[in-house]
């Protein structure tokens, strides 16, 4: 393999790891701010103490 056809090899890998790293930062951002809005809505829940604590059975 000549040096040009290396040097191409080598920019190619390059471009392909920095759009991978690129899209990989995306996706940690979106996670994170769907985390973000998951905690949000989860303070405005209002919790029942007294739901789930009796089961009735009809026979």
């Amino acid at each position: 393999m000549d040096i040009g056809a290396l040097s191409m090899v080598m920019s190619q890998s390059k471009v392909q790891e920095s759009a991978g790293i690129a899209v990989m930062k995306m996706a940690m951002d979106t996670g994170k701010e769907n985390a973000t809005q998951i905690t949000e809505m989860m303070k405005n829940v209002a919790i029942d103490t007294g739901v789930g604590q009796h089961l009735d059975v009809l026979a």
